[in-house]
Order: C-alpha cells, then sequence, then structure tokens
C-alpha cells in the first residue's frame, strides 16, 4: 500500500505532505498510523513541525467510506484525537499551510497546530452536524479558544465555510500567500523561530499551553531552569558586546 505521507528532512526541521490526492488527501487510519510515526519521531529529536497537503489541498475531512463503517468502540478510542493531542503537545512548534480544503478532520488537525498559514483558495471548516455527526477531535473546544464563541458555533452548528479572508479576519491564520508562495513562507517561519533558542522555545510554548490555574508558578519554574543554560548566557552575552560594539 503507498504511503500516505512524503516525510522530507530539513535543517532543524521536517515537512510532511499529507499524500493520498485519490480522496483529497482525506485522513484515514494508515494516514494516522503514519502520523504517529512523525510524532514519535520527533519526541525524540524536537524539530519544527511542517504540515501541508499534496495538489492543492491541505485535507478534506476524514475518509467518509471508512468513517461510515467505524462504531461507538472507534469513537471511544479516540483515533484522530489522540493524534491531533499529540501533534499539539510535540516539542517544538508545528506549522500548518493549508491550500484549497481544510475541512472536518483536515481542520481540526490544522487546528492543532501553533501556526496556520493560507492562500486564496483556502476553505476551512466543520461540516460534520451535516452527516450526522460531530467534530470530536478538537474543534468543539480548540476553535472556539482560537476564534471566539459566536463564530465558532456558526461553524460547529451551522456549518460555515470560512474563505481564506474570514479566516485571516478571525485570526485562524495568520497569513495568506499565493500557492506557489505558501511552503516558502512557511519556511520563512520556521527559520524565524530557528534562530531562537531551542530550548527557550521548547519551554516557552509548554508554558503557553499550561492551564490559567499553573500561572504564574510554571512560569518561574521555567524561567529558573532557563536562566542557569548556557544558551542564556551566551546569547546575552552577545547581544552585549554588540550593544558596545554599536
Amino acid at each position: 500500500m503507498p504511503a500516505a505521507l512524503r516525510v522530507t528532512e530539513g535543517e532543524a526541521r521536517l515537512v510532511v505532505e499529507l499524500h493520498r490526492p485519490e480522496v483529497r488527501n482525506a485522513i484515514d487510519r494508515q494516514m494516522v498510523d503514519e502520523l504517529h510515526t512523525v510524532c514519535s519521531d520527533l519526541e525524540r529529536a524536537p524539530r519544527t513541525l511542517i504540515l501541508l497537503g499534496s495538489d492543492g489541498v491541505f485535507a478534506s475531512g476524514a475518509d467518509i467510506a471508512e468513517l461510515r463503517e467505524r462504531r461507538r468502540d472507534d469513537a471511544l478510542a479516540g483515533i484522530n484525537s489522540t493524534l491531533f493531542a499529540r501533534i499539539a503537545a510535540l516539542p517544538m512548534p508545528v506549522i500548518a499551510a493549508l491550500d484549497g480544503y481544510a475541512l472536518g478532520g483536515g481542520a481540526e488537525l490544522a487546528f492543532a497546530a501553533d501556526f496556520r498559514l493560507g492562500t486564496p483558495r483556502l476553505r476551512i471548516g466543520n461540516p460534520e452536524t451535516g452527516l450526522g455527526i460531530l467534530p470530536a477531535a478538537g474543534a468543539t473546544w480548540r476553535l472556539r479558544e482560537l476564534v471566539g464563541e459566536p463564530l465558532a458555533l456558526e461553524i460547529l452548528l451551522a456549518g460555515r465555510i470560512l474563505t481564506a479572508e474570514e479566516a485571516l479576519d478571525a485570526r485562524l491564520i495568520t497569513a495568506i500567500h499565493a500557492p506557489e508562495d505558501l511552503l516558502p513562507a512557511a519556511h520563512d517561519l520556521a527559520d524565524r523561530i530557528g534562530r531562537q533558542d531551542p530550548l527557550a522555545v521548547r519551554i516557552t510554548k509548554s508554558v503557553f499551553h499550561a492551564p490559567r490555574e499553573a500561572h504564574p508558578l510554571i512560569d518561574q519554574l521555567a524561567q529558573a531552569v532557563l536562566f542557569e543554560s548556557e544558551a542564556k548566557f551566551d546569547r546575552m552575552q552577545r547581544f552585549l558586546d554588540r550593544k558596545k560594539g554599536s
């Protein structure tokens, strides 16, 4: 069976292309399993992850033919939600480069990323209630955090699909790029992340996603760790040296 992903190793990053073009990159169990393998690699050797789709589509949703046959025990197993939670919790940032359709499970995968970039032809939303189910892999709570309750409810309950401009206005994506510029823009963002101290990036991401009641103690503990790192001394000394020489 052909691989559902195309994986490219880059400098301090991993580029993963969802590649089931015959079904608009619909997410099936094979793709889920292969993405778990990617997560294992990134948990072992933390790098920035860039996710994109093939043939002008990010992911049209879950594979409906497969989804139709799933029953109660499959839902309780959290096949997609477990994966997307793992992606959201990766040590280093995740960038979703969204072209064309990002619907249903494809949208929920994008919501699990730290950054989302789009193209003018992006269409993103959750049409699950029209199929007699709900988006159970993160949209019911991540989307509210990302765009606010009124718009989230319209997407979830009325099946609204956002255009690229609407997604940008809602801050669901942070920029719109021409299709040919989308991956270079994702690499540019990864380059900017790469210029930061990797440990500081990892710890800041963890602190950012900590529950409200964990603050400010978790901030203080995290800063205590970073205050002892060699990178902190080296980077601050270089800053002082540059300032002295200017």
